[in-house]
């Protein structure tokens, strides 16, 4: 598949988040993309100031845990971050942070788009109606999309950043605006509607409505005909605000962070939601690299100092050496150090792998940017703090 070139204009994370309001980051799962998300909203909110807010719709719930937070959820909660900035720095701005919550998204919508009063309240006490919001696992797609949609319409925040799902249902996520939208014109609609509309039709299939009901229970039918009619009654709404959607998520304000690691299959992973951002002609602002391995390992003279260190050992005085500097048992020290001499070649040639990966995505977006391996995993503010300065130095 042909890719674009990268763009001509290089600019650092610092610059792309203070020109956008809303970025979506996207990444396939285990890369660390909801911390990278976290990480970027508390860092644009201290270093660029204004009111941030992080909104994950990913149902695994993890950027409660990395911002030290037991919980929250759909409304929008503020995160202190006072006393977390050292060297002189100030918290310039304010960071939010709300989980997408599929029930209370689509009350919302029903209040919002009924054409009356008695529609809303017939739609919100349908028995399929509550079902669809409360299982149906495609319908969370379509409320983060609205959800999006009305953050960024109300001019609370200066800054949304989005932790969307693992990149491929982040595809379902932005097909959900053009599924909705299809999905009132649709022949299944009609089927399910035009036999309670139509006296004729429902004469001649009375019968089998008849046995449906002894089957799957009295008036299952009749209540999903009842909740799609009536759904459709806010057709024009519902519509209009699908293409609205669309249209935010390709407005210049917006844009795409797509985060890996240099690891073979989140790669290839990246590399496809880039293309297929492009297929849509969505706008890729950045890819965020994480835990990448130190340049210093493919440094000229690194794999020659290894062997060095190795023959060193052999020789004799240099773990005995090290254990007094260091106070340790002179054993532990000597079997520490052989196996990073011994290991160290593994190292190196994982290291050339990843700089070939990274070549590859560095050439995808006019932004790249780098965080190494972390000492353990983040899962306070101090820890985001952390991470956001490595990506905003990059």
């Amino acid at each position: 598949m042909a890719r674009r070139s990268r763009p001509a204009v290089a600019a650092g994370l610092d610059e792309l988040l203070a020109a956008k309001e809303m970025v979506l980051v996207c990444g396939s799962g285990g890369v660390g993309k909801t911390t990278v998300a976290a990480a970027l909203a508390a860092q644009a909110a201290i270093e660029l100031g204004g009111r941030v807010l992080v909104l994950t719709v990913d149902p695994a719930k993890r950027l409660a845990s990395a911002m030290g937070l037991k919980s929250f959820g759909n409304v929008e909660t503020r995160v202190s971050l006072e006393g977390l900035v050292e060297d002189g720095r100030q918290v310039r701005g304010e960071l939010w942070a709300a989980m997408l919550d599929t029930k209370a998204g689509w009350d919302e919508l029903i209040r919002r788009h009924a054409p009356d009063a008695a529609t809303r309240d017939a739609v919100l006490a349908n028995p399929l109606y509550q079902n669809i919001t409360g299982r149906f696992v495609n319908s969370h797609d379509y409320i983060a999309m609205e959800r999006l949609h009305e953050v960024h319409r109300s001019g609370s925040y200066d800054l949304v950043i989005v932790d969307t799902p693992p990149s491929r249902n982040a595809l379902d996520l932005l097909d959900a605006p053009a599924r909705m939208a299809e999905f009132f014109g649709s022949r299944l609609l009609r089927w399910l509607t035009v036999p309670y509309r139509s006296r004729m039709l429902t004469l001649a299939s009375k019968p089998f409505y008849q046995i449906a009901d002894r089957v799957l229970g009295s008036h299952f039918l009749e209540d999903i005909a009842e909740f799609f009619i009536l759904f459709q009654r806010m057709e024009s709404g519902f519509v209009e605000r699908a293409r609205e959607v669309e249209l935010l998520l390709t407005d210049p304000r917006s844009t795409f962070v797509v985060v890996s690691t240099l690891e073979a299959a989140p790669a290839h992973e990246a590399c496809y939601f880039v293309d297929e951002l492009d297929r849509r002609g969505l706008p890729l602002g950045a890819v965020v690299l994480n835990r990448v391995l130190p340049d210093a390992i493919r440094a000229p003279g690194a794999t020659r100092a290894a062997r060095e260190l190795a023959a060193a050992l052999d020789a004799g005085s240099l773990a005995a050496d090290a254990a007094r500097a260091a106070g340790i048992d002179a054993d532990a020290a000597e079997r520490i150090l052989t196996e990073v001499a011994a290991r160290f070649h593994d190292v190196a040639v994982v290291a050339k792998g990843e700089a070939e990966r990274r070549s590859e995505l560095a050439s995808l977006a006019p932004v790249v940017a780098s965080a190494p391996a972390l000492p353990s995993d983040v899962h306070d503010l101090e820890g985001l703090l952390v991470l956001g300065d490595h990506l905003w130095r990059g």
